[in-house]
């Protein structure tokens, strides 16, 4: 039965339900211009929010107020990454007129919180150290900036800041979702609390797991995040629990994920494939939460082309909007980089973080395999991508991209500052989606649902959502196999050669000599995703088997 959402009459007076989700997340991608996400994780939070809006489900968001939001990359004619910050724009907030505090390093430190419900989403409630004469204005500066103290500081103002911010607001909280490991705190303070009630340790812990669910997203065990226990007494993150208590629940040192595992009643991975390696990376977890799968969706309002949402399609509809949306493109290349693309050529996308594990250059592996397709403008690559700011490696994946970009300027293309505007763009205009993770270190790769949900065929590695979607040669195409060598040197080979066999020998063929079945293809693509890989189905799975909430 499908639960309305009711608004506060106003900040302080509780609402009329009883029963919210509070969802967690350090990031949301709401909007372009609202920067305060840097990638998937935030995109997928946004859309979590839309999605629950559209659906009536009770749920609130918790956040951070980024006074500058995520980097902004330039790049200089050599290749160097320029990184940028800019203030955020905050016209779309409401300032409820509440002040929260938590403690860091032993200091009392106020929090403001502010509301939106701006973008079509359920309401949004982040958090702000920037409060007159308070010197820890520096905590939320800059996503997924500074050390790691900063990082446990910023974790103190969304996990424990945000628990105390629903408290203030009165709003009565059934379920606390976690999306990710950044909001544990909040599960520490809440175990707190029934300890200073009068229960024991382990009662209270009990007691806490049936009030959280989890959602873990990284499949590489570097990945998940982790603090000496001695940081986080130091920085006052401990809650007030002992050495040996912390390490009970997250382990020394304290592996945020593990603790997420082990707080929560119920725990999920994001697609079939990444239950299956997150079960693998945590089997040795005494304690853990039942884990589940409930594979990532996107909000089709905010990223399918309304055109091609249809009960019917026809090849000659999809083309016609796809080639409206490939021009929009080729305008931006044109007006970004001074490049006029080749409209009979194939454009293929490849959009994401730079990460080592993404592998964004392993079309260049064997560079006289495509260097005659580049040359006469028959293959045309589009890339955009950020690196964090600290990360070296994916600063030089960037610096590599420019450098083919230079020797091939007419064809391969670097867009900088990748958002979701950009992204938005590009999985409606580009011919082909191209995504060769090394297997199986991609979670999900929701950029390859938005790309098919408009016609954009999908090549990608048998990684992440796409097992569950591809229909081989009907749909899009899969790169190589499942079988995963055990060096990741023979793994690239091996996958760089399907990569340019599958390509070469059916991608390109098709699309310079088969331009019916591309079309009817991209009918394929599009009927089978845009609801069985929509944010709409995914918050009924949540509602279903996380929440407890039954939803028509």
């Amino acid at each position: 039965m499908m639960v309305a959402i009711d608004k506060p009459k106003r900040h302080g007076e509780p609402y009329e339900k009883d029963k919210y989700i509070a969802y967690f997340c350090m990031e949301y991608g709401l909007a372009s211009h609202f920067k305060i996400y840097s990638g998937g994780l935030g995109i997928l939070a946004g859309d979590h929010l839309k999605a629950a809006k559209d659906a009536g489900v009770p749920l609130v968001g918790i956040g951070i107020k980024w006074q500058q939001g995520y980097v902004e990359q330039r790049m200089t004619p050599e290749g160097q990454v320029v990184d940028c910050y800019r203030s955020l724009e905050g016209s779309s907030l409401e300032d409820t007129g509440i002040i929260v505090h938590v403690t860091i390093r032993e200091d009392q430190v106020p929090v403001k919180v502010w509301k939106t419900e701006a973008f079509g989403n359920v309401p949004l409630y982040l958090l702000d150290t920037v409060v007159s004469e308070s010197p820890y204005h520096w905590v939320t500066r800059q996503l997924y900036g500074g050390t790691e103290e900063e990082r446990v500081a910023q974790e103190i103002v969304l996990g424990v800041g945000g628990l105390r911010a629903l408290q203030a607001l009165r709003i009565p909280v059934m379920t606390y979702h976690f999306n990710e490991g950044h909001a544990v705190l909040a599960g520490l303070a809440l175990l707190r609390e029934k300890m200073e009630m009068g229960a024991d340790f382990h009662s209270a812990w009990k007691n806490t797991r049936q009030q959280i669910v989890f959602t873990t997203h990284t499949p590489i065990p570097a990945g998940n995040e982790s603090h000496p226990l001695a940081r986080l007494r130091y920085m006052s993150a401990h809650q007030g629990l002992t050495i040996e208590q912390l390490a009970e629940i997250g382990g020394a040192p304290f592996n945020m994920t593990v603790a997420g595992l082990r707080l929560s009643r119920r725990a999920n991975s994001v697609a079939a494939l990444h239950l299956e390696t997150t079960k693998s990376m945590w089997h040795s977890v005494e304690g853990k939460a039942p884990l589940t799968n409930i594979t990532n969706g996107v909000h089709v309002p905010t990223w399918m082309d309304e055109r091609l949402n249809r009960s019917s399609l026809t090849a000659a509809h999809v083309k016609r909007v796809h080639s409206e949306n490939r021009s929009e493109l080729f305008e931006l290349v044109k007006e970004r980089k001074g490049v006029q693309l080749n409209p009979q050529g194939l454009v293929v996308g490849f959009a994401r973080r730079a990460a080592p594990y993404k592998r964004s250059d392993l079309i260049f592996s064997q560079m006289e395999r495509i260097e005659p397709l580049l040359k006469q403008q028959r293959l045309q690559l589009i890339f955009s991508g950020k690196a964090h700011p600290m990360d070296s490696k994916g600063k030089e994946i960037l610096k590599k991209l420019v450098k083919v970009q230079q020797q091939y300027p007419q064809s391969v293309v670097f867009l900088e500052d990748y958002d979701m505007a950009l992204g938005a763009l590009l999985t409606r205009g580009c011919d082909i989606w191209l995504n060769n993770p090394q297997r199986p270190k991609e979670a999900c790769g929701t950029s390859g649902m938005k790309a098919a949900m408009n016609g954009v065929l999908n090549v990608s590695i048998l990684d992440g959502w796409w097992p569950e979607a591809c229909r081989h040669g009907v749909n899009g195409w899969a790169i190589g196999d499942e079988l995963v060598p055990a060096k990741e040197t023979a793994q690239d080979q091996r996958d760089a050669e399907a990569l340019y066999r599958v390509l070469l020998e059916e991608v390109v063929p098709c699309f310079e000599g088969q331009q019916d079945r591309w079309s009817e293809m991209m009918v394929a693509s599009i009927m089978d995703t845009r609801e069985a890989f929509s944010a709409e189905r995914m918050i009924k799975a949540y509602c279903r088997e996380m929440y407890h909430l039954d939803q028509d």
